[in-house]
Order: structure tokens, then sequence, then C-alpha cells
């Protein structure tokens, strides 16, 4: 049986997440039939182009020996690709270029993806206990990006009302 300080970092990635989603249901929410797309995507889309920091899974010395390589790598280069997605969204949004859904959808299912993928491979390959400094990352910056992927999903659905 797990003890609580082996499910610290899930409980941690859930807590973080409701209050991630309670500021949003506060604050963003309520404002989808208010503000303009480009004024809800551009914070979110300039917080995603800093993804880039998921490498520090496989940097030497921020984590420790042993971390799972089918956790790490996958985590740090799926981080990068959403961080180019993000910028390069982030540069059509601002542009109004033409490309800009196209991108904002790719950015999206593919960050979404990377980071429930990097949550079930960092459950199933152990990898918690080798995070060290890389365990703010699950802790606190994945829910943040999960629930910013969800509004980002709203925005490109078209919902124009309050949501939760």
């Amino acid at each position: 049986m797990q003890t609580l300080s082996d499910r610290c970092l899930v409980i941690n990635l859930i807590a973080s997440t409701l209050v991630f989603y309670a500021a949003a249901r506060l604050y963003v929410l309520p404002q989808l039939g208010v503000w303009r797309d480009r004024t809800i995507l551009l914070p979110i889309l300039l917080l995603h182009s800093f993804r880039h920091l998921g490498l520090m899974f496989i940097a030497p010395g921020v984590t420790h020996p042993g971390i799972p390589v089918q956790f790490a790598y996958p985590a740090a280069l799926g981080d990068l690709i959403a961080a180019v997605l993000a910028f390069a969204a982030l540069v059509a949004v601002v542009r109004d270029h033409p490309a800009q859904r196209g991108l904002l959808w790719v950015f999206n299912v593919e960050g979404t993806l990377d980071l429930l993928l990097a949550t079930v491979t960092a459950t199933v390959f152990g990898a918690p206990p080798y995070m060290s400094a890389a365990y703010w990352i699950p802790a606190f910056w994945v829910p943040a990006l999960l629930v910013t992927h969800y509004i980002v999903f709203l925005v490109l659905l078209g919902v124009r009302r309050s949501a939760g």
C-alpha cells in the first residue's frame, strides 16, 4: 500500500489543478462572451511558449540519476514541441494570420496529449522519486497548462457564454 509521501505528487497535481480551475472560473470563464479571442489567447500562448523548460527532465544535475527514460525523453521533447507550436500560434494570432486557427488546434491537441502522456508515463514508470528540482513542473506547471488548454479548447469551439 502506498504511503502519503508516495502520493504527494498526485495530491499536488490534483490540488493545483483545482486552484487553477477556480482562478479560471472566477476570472476568465465569465469573460468568454466579453473578451476578444486574442485577449484570452495571447497570455496563454506566452505561458505555453515557456514549455521548453520541460527539457529539465533530461538536463544533467536537475533530476536524480535513474529517472526513467520512458518518461523523461517523451516529456521533455513533447514540451519542446508544444513550446514551438505555442510560439508559432502566438505569432499567427498577433499577425491575424489565416493559419492561426489551424496552428491553435495543432498546438492545443499536441500540448494536451503531451501532458496527459507525461502524467501517465510518470506514474507507470515511477518517475516522481527521481524528479528532484523538476518536481515543480508536474506539481505546479502542469495543472496551469491543463487548465489553459481547456480554455483554448473553449475559445476554439466558440463558447461565448460563462463556461464551467
